[in-house]
């Protein structure tokens, strides 16, 4: 099941993750938490889903369907997460990937943003297998905590476990290794858990510009701790994963590359 935006142009959001959940042999539910006007190029407006909605939208399928597993995406107001989290609280066995931020929503106001973001590291961050961020939303995030002098990445991933999530996936780190300088033209990913690092993977710089990579990889993660993966593996085949469909990507209009969710399934003449 995925909480998260409706995007009309099925770039990102609830019907993005849909897209990948199909691909690698899942079935998907969705849950809305917003209707977005916009294109491939960006979004105009969003109108927010009112939290019983969300509420209700999920309850319904609950009752009807098991879920192997959880992803919950943008939100965008606390409301909506106090209640998401009420829900996911009845189902501590599934696996939950909290993938909150996206760059392609509006940002809300100042003082909006940094209650939403206390509700988070307060109510579902607690709750999460894998919490999925890039080093600028961590640092955003850690600022509704940090006291003077603990600014280091390692610092605020350690705070976040210590709130009770199992692993930080923490995007866009530099490449090299301690004492081994950056490859150029590569981005990593850093994978911490409890006993510190567990996986450092560089990967090649796509050019794009890309909508939806990120949401490509939080929504494969899930995918595959769904089909029974542990996080660490879930993190390896997601990462392979979401390289191959940024690598096949197309541009449909005017705007930004869309990953190719599907492209392990179609031969190389469907491609061309």
């Amino acid at each position: 099941m995925s909480f998260g935006a409706a995007d009309p142009a099925g770039a990102s959001g609830v019907q993005a993750d849909l897209a990948v959940f199909s691909a690698l042999s899942c079935t998907g539910t969705a849950v809305t938490t917003a209707l977005l006007i916009g294109d491939s190029a960006g979004v105009e407006d969003l109108q927010d889903i009112d939290p019983d909605w969300v509420a209700d939208q999920a309850r319904v399928l609950l009752e009807d369907m098991t879920m192997a597993a959880f992803k919950v995406g943008a939100i965008t107001n606390i409301e909506q997460v106090a209640a998401i989290a009420e829900i996911l609280s009845d189902y501590p066995d599934a696996p939950l990937v909290l993938d909150p931020f996206s760059s392609r929503l509006p940002q809300p106001p100042e003082d909006d943003a940094e209650d939403l973001l206390t509700a988070l590291r307060q109510l579902l961050i607690p709750q999460a297998t894998v919490v999925m961020l890039s080093q600028v939303e961590l640092g955003r995030l850690a600022e509704t905590w940090r006291e003077a002098g603990e600014d280091t990445l390692e610092s605020d991933v350690e705070h976040l476990l210590a709130l009770g999530c199992e692993f930080v996936l923490v995007t866009g780190t530099a490449s090299g290794n301690a004492g081994d300088p950056a490859a150029p033209n590569t981005l990593a990913n850093t994978l911490y858990g409890a006993d510190g690092v567990i996986s450092h993977d560089a990967w090649q710089h796509l050019a794009g510009p890309f909508i939806g990579a990120g949401g490509t990889l939080s929504a494969a993660m899930t995918a595959f701790m769904a089909r029974g993966a542990d996080a660490p593996e879930a993190v390896a085949a997601a990462q392979e994963y979401t390289v191959g469909a940024l690598a096949h990507a197309q541009r449909y209009g005017m705007g930004k590359f869309v990953p190719n969710r599907f492209f392990h399934l179609q031969s190389a003449e469907d491609m061309q």
